[in-house]
C-alpha cells in the first residue's frame, strides 16, 4: 500500500507544470462544503505597515498612481522603456 508520505514525495518531485495540474485536479475534486479558505494571517510587521499606509491615505499625504503609471515606472527603472 502506498503511504501519504510516498504520494506527497512523488508529487513534490513532479515538474512544476504537473504539480500545478495535480493541485488543480485535487482542489476541483473537493465538494464545495469541504472547501474553507481562511484569510491569510499577517505578521505583526505587515499589520503595522498596513496601518501606516492606511493612515497616510486618510491624512491625504500620499500621491496615488494608476496601475499603468506604476508599470511604466517599473519598466523605466529596469531599463525597458
Amino acid at each position: 500500500m502506498t503511504t501519504y508520505a510516498e504520494i506527497l514525495n512523488a508529487a513534490l518531485n513532479l515538474p512544476p507544470s504537473q504539480r500545478t495540474e495535480l493541485a488543480e485536479t485535487l482542489w476541483g475534486s473537493l465538494p464545495d462544503e469541504e472547501i474553507s479558505v481562511a484569510p491569510p494571517q499577517l505578521s505583526e510587521a505587515w499589520q503595522k505597515e498596513l496601518a501606516r499606509r492606511s493612515a497616510e491615505i486618510d491624512a491625504g499625504t500620499v500621491k496615488y498612481v494608476t496601475y499603468e503609471q506604476m508599470v511604466e515606472r517599473a519598466r523605466r527603472a529596469a531599463g525597458r522603456e
